[in-house]
């Protein structure tokens, strides 16, 4: 368990302004005796111009001003450290306001600018590949601080290279579809106009497999893409290092796609990180073949980066190079993902687990 600040009590006992909706900050204006007006103003500013204290509102009259100071507190996410890879990923550990730290990255490609973020102070799935794997979860993240990493590294995309943020993925720690509330209250928040007006079609959400809440998605209309961290196409393998897979099966999976797909009509990514030894034989490009001709899919093969306690290292790729041209020979939309960061502790979660042993020590 990671040792966390003690958050200030005043500002706990204060709500979160970005919990409330445009309607019940309405009512609370009228109950302070202010326009109606007013709320759309304050809802544009901790949205739209992301303003990290009422201060800043220079719109807004000084008495409302300390008003909503006396009611109401700003639960920002800081930049608490940052590392530039040789490569230009960012890496950044976030500070949340009880103290707790999350960490996300800025991807730059020359053709997109990405965003990866979490959605949960840790991770409860213990997928053996995975740094997160090895922290607790937490807790869940509220929607805000969710949004609010995803303009942290769109002020580094603006920043470092003058250029905008294009694309978002939650791929960061913890599983975005145990915290779907804010998750998909994020998203909606990120592509509101009177938000970051981002397009839902440049958003990721990926998730480690959890059948019912995939069929939510499709239910609830989401517009967001779909991606299944799939990495073995047999439930054995997949048991091995996934545990969430003994309660959410291939037969499982392939249910909530099937039904994915019928109601949405969209394509599925599945990401496979490529073990040496382990899911990277012809036999396993063999089973991830058959499981891609379910629905329409492409697949994006991972260069792992191990996390340093040698249970698994990446494929060679001599292993790496057959295993993709045996699925591309055979109709199947396949990339091959490089791993980003390598001397930026870039493997997912092990920043943040890093930053933990410090703390605790």
């Amino acid at each position: 368990m990671s040792t966390t600040l003690i958050p200030d009590i005043e500002i706990l006992n204060r709500q979160d302004i970005r919990k409330l909706s445009l309607d019940q900050l309405k009512a609370w204006m009228v109950t302070q005796g202010e326009k109606p007006f007013r709320a759309k103003q304050v809802y544009e500013w901790i949205w739209k111009l992301t303003a990290t204290s009422f201060s800043e509102m220079n719109n807004i009259a000084l008495p409302l001003r300390e008003k909503m100071e006396r009611h109401f507190t700003i639960n920002t996410v800081a930049v608490e450290t940052s590392q530039m890879s040789e490569d230009y990923t960012i890496k950044s550990i976030f500070k949340l306001y009880d103290g707790n730290i999350v960490e996300g990255v800025l991807i730059p490609h020359p053709k997109r600018m990405t965003a990866c973020v979490s959605s949960q102070v840790g991770c409860s799935l213990t997928c053996s590949f995975c740094a997160t794997g090895k922290m607790d979860r937490i807790r869940n993240l509220n929607a805000d601080e969710i949004y609010d990493q995803v303009v942290r590294i769109k002020e580094q995309t603006e920043g470092n290279y003058n250029r905008p943020l294009t694309n978002i993925v939650y791929m960061g720690m913890g599983e975005p579809l145990l915290n779907y509330a804010n998750v998909m209250k994020s998203i909606e928040r990120i592509t509101a106009p009177d938000g970051l007006n981002m397009a839902a079609r440049r958003i990721t959400v990926s998730t480690a497999g959890i059948a019912k809440m995939i069929k939510k998605m499709a239910d609830d209309g989401i517009k967001a893409n779909l991606a299944l961290s799939l990495h073995a196409a047999n439930d054995t393998k997949r048991n091995e290092i996934m545990p969430i897979n003994e309660t959410n099966s291939l037969e499982a999976l392939k249910d909530a796609l099937v039904y994915y797909h019928e109601k949405t009509g969209r394509k599925v990514t599945y990401e496979y990180i490529l073990l040496s030894h382990f899911n990277d034989n012809i036999e396993d490009a063999q089973e991830l073949l058959q499981f891609s001709k379910l629905i329409p899919c492409k697949v994006n093969i991972i260069e792992y980066n191990p996390i340093g306690d040698g249970l698994f290292q990446k494929s060679e790729d001599d292993r790496l190079e057959p295993f993709m041209r045996y699925l591309a020979d055979r109709g199947v939309q396949v990339n091959v993902r490089r791993s980003r960061g390598k001397d930026i502790d870039a493997a997912c979660g092990q920043l943040a687990l890093k930053e933990n042993k410090e703390v605790e020590a």
